[in-house]
C-alpha cells in the first residue's frame, strides 16, 4: 500500500510545532534561504492572543537563521484580500516584538516571511516569489548603498541586507516534475507527494514523523474533516468563480446584441451570433 503522508498546512498547525518534529520544517527553509536554519521557539498560541484579529492574523512557526535573522512562517488556506496586509503586519509585529524601548535600532532583526498560500492570488506564472527592498537610483539605475555602523566600523550595506524579504509559494501553481530539493518540497506542500529516495533537507524526516496511519483514530477523523473543508470550500470558489464567468460572458453578449440591434440587424441574426433568445434581445 502506497505510503500517505499528511499535508503540511495540517501537520504544522497540529505535528510541527512539537519540538521532536522540528527538522521536518528546518529542512524546507533550509532549502528556501540556501542555509542553515534551526527553529528556537514557537509563538503564543490562539488562545493567548490579544485581540480577535490577533487570532487570525498569529504568525505559525518562528525560526532563526546562523546570523539571528529571524524567519517568520505562515500557512494560509483560504483567500484573503487583505493578505498582503496581512504579511505587513506579521513582519512588523515580529520587528516591534525584537526590541525594547529605548534600546538602539541597531538591534532592529531581519525578517524573512515565509507564506505558503493554498489559493490563487492572482496573476503570475510562477510558484514561488521573492521579494525586498531595493533602492535604485531614479536617473542612474545604480543600487544605493548604506554606510552602518557594525562592531564599532563604519561598514557598506545594501537596504536589501537589512529590509525585510517576503516569499511567496504558490502550492497550487507547481505543476512539474520534480528534480530539486526545493521542488520535491513544493510537491509534498501541493499533495503530500514524497520521493522513497529523497535527500531533500526535512522529507527524510518527514517520511518517517508524518505518516497519515501513525495517527489515532481520532486524529485521522479531525485530519479528514479538514481534507473535506477544504474540498467544499474549494468547490464553492470555483463555483462562484464559474458562474462570474457566465455572467461576463452573458453580459458581453447583451453589449454585443445591443449594438447589432442599433445599427438595424435582424432579431433572428442577433440571436444566432449571441445565444440570446429573440425575448432577450427584444428587451434591450
Amino acid at each position: 500500500m502506497k505510503d500517505n503522508y499528511i499535508r503540511f498546512d495540517w501537520a504544522i498547525k497540529r505535528l510541527l510545532r512539537q519540538k521532536a518534529n522540528f527538522g521536518v520544517l528546518e529542512g524546507l527553509l533550509t532549502v528556501l534561504l540556501d542555509e542553515k536554519v534551526e527553529i528556537i521557539e514557537l509563538l503564543e498560541s490562539e488562545g493567548n492572543q490579544q485581540t480577535l484579529d490577533d487570532k487570525f492574523n498569529r504568525v505559525d512557526i518562528k525560526a532563526k537563521n546562523s546570523k539571528g535573522e529571524i524567519i517568520i512562517v505562515e500557512v494560509q488556506n483560504t483567500r484573503e484580500l487583505t493578505f498582503l496586509e496581512r504579511i505587513l503586519y506579521g513582519v512588523a509585529k515580529a520587528i516591534t516584538e525584537h526590541i525594547s524601548l529605548g534600546d538602539s535600532y541597531y538591534e532592529v532583526k531581519k525578517i524573512y516571511s515565509v507564506n505558503i498560500l493554498y489559493f490563487d492570488i492572482g496573476k503570475g506564472n510562477d510558484y514561488l516569489y521573492h521579494g525586498q527592498n531595493i533602492f535604485t537610483g531614479v536617473h542612474t539605475g545604480d543600487r544605493l548603498e548604506v554606510s552602518v555602523k557594525e562592531k564599532d566600523v563604519l561598514v557598506h550595506k545594501l537596504p536589501a541586507e537589512i529590509f525585510p524579504e517576503y516569499f511567496l509559494i504558490r502550492v497550487n501553481e507547481f505543476n512539474q516534475v520534480a528534480v530539486t530539493p526545493l521542488e520535491e518540497w513544493i510537491e509534498y506542500l501541493k499533495d503530500g507527494t514524497i520521493r522513497a529516495d529523497t535527500t531533500a533537507p526535512g522529507l527524510k524526516e518527514a517520511r518517517e514523523k508524518l505518516l497519515y496511519h501513525n495517527m489515532s483514530d481520532e486524529e485521522r477523523r479531525a485530519y479528514d474533516e479538514h481534507l473535506s473543508d477544504i474540498m467544499i470550500q474549494n468547490d464553492a470558489l470555483d463555483g462562484a468563480k464559474l458562474e462570474g464567468r457566465m455572467e461576463g460572458e452573458l453580459l458581453k453578449q447583451r453589449e454585443i446584441a445591443t449594438n447589432m440591434k442599433q445599427l438595424g440587424a435582424d432579431i433572428q441574426f442577433i440571436s444566432q451570433v449571441t445565444g440570446l433568445t429573440a425575448e432577450e434581445i427584444g428587451k434591450l
